[in-house]
Formats: structure tokens, sequence, C-alpha cells
């Protein structure tokens, strides 16, 4: 096979962008340098010697994650597609010798999810955001989703020890089959599907459609025990289905000074009247707007994750959430 001439990369570039390359205008859009004082505070010690290889760039091991995250890739697949497709090469800005391989990846995001990186890096985008003049605007708008992870294999008596906080009998004798047991995910069960992980609970903002905060739980933690508000929206005013409706986050909301714009919810012997079911029609053309970002989230990302642990868990999720807000925030450059 013909080894690739400097015009041949150059032709094969622009045609990509000429295509419209999604990585390629992501790049222009966002100022990357901002995640360096993070990334490099996480990583910060003393280097012993000059002898070895020195480390990867951090801003191209985050980028990396990134892209691993946009895609769902595995590590082995990351290292793979990474050599193999030139467009993620561009993306950051990498030569074929500069390509991490999968323990090396796994290594830094291990690193920056051990050391909660991943939180203070959503937290400066987010600031970034505000500064870019896309400040939380017109409301807030609560809800969750599913978050799926490998289904664990356990005896009956084992599911019941793990709920109770306990590491079933035996297993700590075996180290190997205790590292691929994940203790920290549960089952539940929604409109009759069931579902075995995590759940990603979120505030996003009503004018951009921009994720403000998230906390991620097992997935048997109801949607109304996390309620995130978010200070620095211009109106305080909060949108949630009705999973959120009750009379406790009701009084919650009004001691805080937040307009209730929660979905009522009917019950067997008091059924909502013909005005409720209206005004929470009115109610769900706006709350429906996290949908979207759930949408985009499953669409670009899909609904489940590779990992054991809930910290582990959190960190993937947390990088679900900014590469979305990265996506957001570059449509959003575009059409302004």
């Amino acid at each position: 096979m013909a080894q690739m001439g400097f015009f041949d990369l150059s032709d094969k570039l622009s045609a990509l962008s000429k295509l419209g390359d999604p990585l390629e205008k992501l790049n222009q859009a966002v100022d990357w340098s901002i995640f360096q004082p993070v990334l490099a505070r996480a990583f910060r010690k003393e280097r012993k010697s000059q002898a070895g290889r020195p480390a990867y760039e951090y801003l191209l091991m985050f980028k990396v994650l990134i892209l691993q995250s946009m895609y769902n890739l595995s590590d082995a697949q990351t290292q793979f597609q990474i050599l193999d497709r030139l467009s993620f090469r561009r993306f950051l800005g990498a030569s074929t010798e500069q390509v991490p391989d999968e323990k090396t990846i796994w290594l830094f995001r291990e690193t920056l999810t051990q050391r909660g990186a991943i939180e203070k890096l959503f937290g400066i985008f987010d600031r970034h955001l505000s500064q870019a003049g896309y400040q939380a605007r017109k409301g807030q708008i609560v809800d969750a989703s599913f978050v799926e992870v490998p289904r664990q294999r356990n005896r009956k008596e084992e599911n019941e020890q793990i709920l109770k906080g306990e590491t079933p009998k035996g297993w700590e004798e075996k180290p190997a089959k205790l590292c691929q047991k994940d203790l920290d995910a549960r089952w539940t069960k929604k409109n009759g599907t069931k579902h075995y992980g995590y759940k990603n609970h979120v505030n996003i903002d009503v004018k951009h459609k921009l994720i403000r905060q998230y906390v991620v739980t097992p997935a048997n933690v109801h949607d109304s025990r996390v309620l995130l508000q978010d200070r620095d929206n211009t109106y305080q005013a909060m949108w949630g289905d009705s999973a959120y409706s009750s009379e406790k986050i009701r009084k919650q909301l009004k001691r805080k000074g937040i307009v209730d714009k929660i979905n009522r919810k009917g019950y067997r012997n008091r059924p909502l009247s013909e005005f409720q079911v209206l005004l929470n029609r009115k109610k769900s053309k706006i709350r429906a707007r996290v949908e979207h970002a759930f949408g985009r989230l499953g669409f670009m990302i899909g609904r489940w994750i590779r990992c054991l642990g809930e910290v582990r868990a959190a960190a993937r999720i947390g990088l679900m959430n900014l590469t979305y807000n990265l996506h957001r925030y570059e449509y959003l450059a575009k059409r302004a």
C-alpha cells in the first residue's frame, strides 16, 4: 500500500471540512486552554528524573476523554479509532506517534476521577459559558435519566446483602471476583421496564438548554429526593414533571422564593381537574426542553456506560454532561 503524501493528506482534510466535520467545528468554537489549570493541578507532582518517556500533554489526553465520551468508546476502541480516523487525529492535533495506548487512557481518567477533577472541569466551563454571554436565563428545569451499567448476575441472598451496604460473604476472599462486582449500582423498575445502574439528575436553564448542575445517584433513588437549584438563574422559577409533585417540595420552593411550575399529580381518589390538566399541558411545553437535552445525550453518547462503582460512574456521567455542553455551546455560538 502506497504511503500517503503531504498533498494527499491535505486533500483528505479539505474534503472532511467541506463535508462539515463536527470535530473541527467543536475545536474552532471551544477555547480548550481554560481547562489547563484544573488539569495541571490534578497531575501536579515533581518529576524525579528526566529518564523515560515524557508524559502526554494534559489537554491532548483530556480531548481524548471527550472523544471517548462523545462516541461511548472503550479504552481499547478509543486507541484504535484515533489511529484509524484522520478526523480524530486532527481534533487532537496528534500524529500517529502521539496516540496514547488504552492503559494510558485508563490511568489518565482514573487520576481525574479519584481527585474529583471532573466536577471542577464541568464547573469551570459553566463559568466560561456565563462569561461568554450564555448565563442561565428564563428559569430552570429539573429531571433525571437512567444510565445503565453492565448487569450483575448475583444470587438473591447476595443482592440482599448488597442492599444493606454489606459485602457478600466469600467475596473479600476472592479479590479477582470482587473487583468485577459493582456494589453501588441498583435495580429499579419504571413503566414495567427494569433498569440497572445509576441516575443522572440535572438542572438545565430554559433559555439555552445547557446543563447547569448535575448529581449522580444509584438508579433506585427517586427523582424528588434530588432537587437541584441554580441560584445564578436570572428567573427563579422551576419546571419539573409530576415525579417532583409533593407538598414537601412545594413548601421548599416557596421557602426559597422559587416560582412553582411543577406539574400536578393525580391520585386514585383525587383525579386532576380539567383546569389542572390544561395547566400541566401548558407547563409541559417548557418542561419538555429537558427531554431535548436527554435525547441528544442518548443519541450522541448512549444510555449506558462501562465502569464499576458510583465514583467512576459519576466521573463518566460528568464527562457525558460536559461533552453535551461543549456541543450545545458550539451550536449556540454558530447561531449567534
